[in-house]
């Protein structure tokens, strides 16, 4: 295609739907936008949109173009973040990305190293979705299980989040104790709502319990935390947090395949850079007890 910036207007009056929205974005006048459209209709030979009283939308030869137009221009702001990741200096964006059970030890460090280092914009996102470090969605992901594989990653053992089974005192005061996993039956559990979930612990927790005996579930962590320490069942939470509060009590006797490995992954353009290999730094020093 000979004009991006045509491509590039289309792809703004699509997300916008008018042409006086995509020229307030692109910074240019209504009549600039017109220009374009018409122009790249032209050398095409198909139309891209639909005029109607409300504005544009995009037929279904936009359809396959914009998405072209959307994904280039994902990939050149990513790039962008990537070039700027290059600095001798720890300032910009720095994107981490976790499992949300870690979030109660990791935000408080984040914090800490943004204090040491206040040029620093953080941004910290969890979740189950794999964030692409090739396209520079992430300088920094923490993945638990099995050692990842994408190639031009960089993969660091980081610490194994041990887990274990606990219940609040009101808990075993109104059900008792569970002695033994035979008993399930007539308890009640906490744990994740899909059978797919990857977690080691609740894997076990769906082969050893009675689907009857899964009282309260949910697809969110902090939802099935929340839960616990409310009295609503036997559940897994992380040891190093439990063991913090004393109104919970260990259930079971803590079995090794319980816990999961976890990750520390960069991609290889990124991991030599000053701001990546400090954060990394101060990461491990912080987390070498996490293990224990």
């Amino acid at each position: 295609m000979d004009n991006w910036d045509e491509i590039k207007t289309a792809y703004q009056v699509a997300r916008m739907g008018t042409v006086s929205g995509a020229a307030e974005v692109l910074g240019v006048h209504h009549a600039t936008v017109i220009r374009h459209i018409d122009a790249l209709e032209g050398r095409l030979g198909v139309k891209l949109f639909q005029r109607h009283a409300r504005g544009y939308t995009a037929t279904e030869a936009g359809e396959d173009l914009l998405r072209v137009a959307q994904a280039t221009d994902d990939q050149f702001s990513q790039l962008v973040g990537r070039i700027k990741g290059h600095g001798t200096d720890v300032s910009g964006d720095l994107v981490v990305t976790s499992l949300v059970s870690l979030a109660p030890r990791l935000a408080p460090l984040l914090a800490e190293f943004q204090h040491d280092h206040p040029g620093l914009i953080v941004r910290y996102l969890t979740g189950e979705r794999l964030f692409r470090l090739e396209y520079g969605e992430a300088h920094v992901a923490i993945r638990a299980g099995a050692a990842p594989e994408q190639p031009d990653n960089v993969v660091q053992p980081f610490f194994h989040e041990r887990m274990g089974l606990y219940a609040t005192k009101d808990y075993i005061k109104t059900h008792g104790a569970l002695d033994d996993i035979s008993e399930a039956s007539g308890h009640r559990f906490v744990g994740h709502d899909s059978d797919s979930s990857r977690a080691p612990f609740e894997r076990w927790l769906r082969a050893n319990v009675p689907l009857t005996s899964l009282t309260f579930r949910s697809t969110d962590v902090r939802a099935l935390t929340a839960a616990i320490l409310a009295g609503a069942g036997i559940g897994f939470l992380p040891v190093m947090e439990a063991q913090t509060n004393p109104d919970l009590v260990e259930m079971y006797e803590r079995q090794k395949d319980w816990s999961a490995p976890l990750w520390l992954v960069t991609h290889v353009d990124l991991h030599r850079t000053t701001k990546v290999q400090t954060f990394l730094a101060f990461l491990k020093s912080h987390a070498k007890d996490w293990d224990a």
